[in-house]
């Protein structure tokens, strides 16, 4: 429903799966409010639903959590949610720590440390079913 358009019920029913703690709801309820599509524009509100996201283990919104972190100049909190989505295996989590390394933001320590945890969340999704699908 949300793609065909009918905000209202993608939000109705996000709302209700999102208040039974679904990551992904609180995720889609987060991008309605940052872009007013449907409901009124609210940061307070987008935050709280991306803060409900990451904490259920939603990468993107982890990695969206950083990003509005950076923004706001705390690029300490930034570093630490991109690290924690890449150790869910996010890949723009990874690329933004990669970026910032370069620039010495990130220990060379923590960057490491991050890319074996990306990997081992890589791995950790792969088998003979998987592969053999995406063939």
């Amino acid at each position: 429903r949300f793609e065909a358009g009918g905000y209202d019920d993608a939000f109705r029913y996000a709302n209700k799966a999102a208040e039974l703690g679904d990551a992904g709801a609180h995720f889609q309820l987060s991008y309605l409010y940052h872009e007013g599509t449907g409901v009124e524009k609210d940061a307070k509100k987008e935050v709280y639903h991306l803060e409900q996201a990451a904490i259920g283990g939603h990468p993107t919104a982890r990695y969206n959590l950083g990003a509005n972190e950076k923004n706001n100049g705390r690029m300490g909190r930034a570093i630490k949610h991109w690290i924690i989505a890449a150790t869910l295996g996010y890949d723009a989590s990874l690329d933004a720590l990669k970026d910032i390394f370069r620039v010495g933001l990130v220990t060379k320590d923590d960057f490491a440390s991050a890319l074996r945890a990306h990997q081992a969340a890589i791995e950790a999704t792969k088998s003979p079913q998987r592969e053999a699908a995406e063939e």
